[in-house]
Parts: structure tokens; C-alpha cells; sequence
């Protein structure tokens, strides 16, 4: 486990979008082509906007994957992680990703699952970018987290602390217009990620942090699972790493 802490949020961003650049370019020139994870909310603004003025990097060896997506919830909201990705990441590339494959929660959310999980299944991911809630959530599992199963995406159901979150961030306007439901990647099919860049700007995260890189490993603090793997890099700044015992 690697952390860095920068002075603030937007110098977070830029580190952990020029490793992810770097690690992409790496793929490519070893396999020919790089499929990564990108995640969504505010903490990924300044990351993505780093990785997509990178330069030298061939967009159409890369395929896309994403972490989550409400059920139910338009792709015009402008909550939908669709959207989100489209305009600020995908639209934005000076050519076109070899495949992006976004979540739709739209449709039946069983089969989209599977359609998901099979295509994932031939894409040995290279590097996800992910983020950590406040309730200490990766992706959108919850704690209690699932550890356990191995679907790719799976059905979960949003606490309450998690869809104030939303509220609070300015994605919609009343609790009750969050939805409930969500189609989610897996801790496991995050954890099959040959790099892991977490980034987590802002003191309201820092109890999550701190839970996360100094409690044991458990599903009451989803993201405590990193500790386990191999190559995560945790980017933070000094509000997010304030309540951290080691700095």
C-alpha cells in the first residue's frame, strides 16, 4: 500500500491522473492494449481531467469499464455516472476508446449484470481509478459490504448515509429523489485489478480514510479491503489524511 498526500485537492487529482497515465501507457506498450476502471463524483474531477490531457497515449488500444450506476435513474440526470463519464471524460479524448462499456440502469438490471460480467470477463483490468465514500463504501458497496461473491456487477441497496452523500454533493435535489438501488462492480472484480489508484480528497472523508488504511480489513469498512492488495496507491490531501496517526 502506497500513499501520497498532496497540499490539496487539485494537486491530489493531478498525481493520481499522471500515474494513471503512465500506467495505461505501460499496458499498451507491453500487451497491446490497456482496459481500465474509471470512477465517478467529485473526487475524480481534477484525476480525470489530468488523464485526459495526457499525451501519447493511443485511446483506441483502451477499454473502458465503470464502477456503478443508479437503477432506474435517466442518462439525461445529471447524476447518471453515463453522463458523467460521457462529458468529461469519454467526449473530451482526441479519438475514440476501442470500446467504453457504461453501466445502463435502464434496463433489466439482472441481465445488464451479466452482460457486464461477461464483458469484463475477457478484459483483465490494468488500472482502476476508484474513490472512497464517506460511509467508507467502494463503489457502491455498501457496508455492510459483500467480500464474498464472485458475480463481476452485482444489485445493491444504498444506505441512508450514502444517498445523503449524493444529496449532499449537489447531485439532486430532495433525499427522496436518490434512488435506492444501484448496479455495482464487486469488491471482488475491483480486487482482480492488476493497479489500484484510490483517490480522496476532502475532510469530510477523513474517518473513511482513517478507517480504511488503519482498521483491520472488514465489511463494515468496505474499502479496508485494499490493504490487501498488491499495488494500490491511496492519493489523499491533508484534509482527507488529517485524522491518519502516521502522516
Amino acid at each position: 500500500m502506497n500513499i501520497s498526500i498532496a497540499d490539496d485537492a487539485k494537486s491530489l487529482g493531478e498525481k493520481a491522473g499522471s500515474l494513471s497515465a503512465e500506467l495505461i501507457k505501460k499496458a499498451i506498450a507491453e500487451k497491446g492494449t490497456a482496459n481500465i476502471i474509471l470512477a465517478t463524483g467529485a473526487s475524480q474531477f481534477t484525476t480525470l481531467q489530468t488523464l485526459v490531457a495526457a499525451q501519447d497515449i493511443n485511446w483506441s488500444k483502451v477499454t473502458m469499464f465503470h464502477l456503478d450506476e443508479y437503477i432506474g435513474l435517466p442518462v439525461t440526470h445529471k447524476a447518471s455516472f453515463r453522463k458523467y463519464l460521457t462529458e468529461r471524460f469519454i467526449d473530451l479524448l482526441p479519438v475514440p476508446l476501442q470500446y467504453a462499456c457504461l453501466i445502463n440502469g435502464e434496463s433489466d438490471a439482472e441481465a445488464e449484470c451479466k452482460r457486464l460480467g461477461a464483458l469484463i470477463s475477457d478484459h483483465p483490468i490494468d488500472v482502476a481509478l476508484v474513490g472512497i465514500g464517506e460511509n467508507g463504501h467502494l463503489a457502491f458497496n455498501d457496508p455492510p459490504a459483500d467480500f464474498d461473491t464472485d458475480e463481476p456487477y452485482i444489485i445493491v441497496n444504498l444506505d441512508e448515509p450514502c444517498r445523503r452523500q449524493q444529496l449532499n454533493e449537489g447531485w439532486f435535489p430532495a433525499f427522496e429523489d436518490v434512488p435506492l438501488q444501484a448496479i455495482s462492480m464487486s469488491i471482488k472484480q475491483i480486487m482482480k485489478s492488476g493497479m489500484i489508484i484510490c483517490s480522496v480528497p476532502d475532510e469530510r472523508k477523513a474517518a473513511a480514510v482513517r478507517n480504511s488504511i488503519e482498521n483491520p480489513v472488514s465489511n463494515l469498512f468496505p474499502a479496508s479491503i485494499l490493504q490487501s492488495h498488491p499495488n494500490c496507491y491511496f492519493f489523499l490531501d491533508k484534509a482527507s489524511a488529517s485524522l491518519l496517526t502516521n502522516r
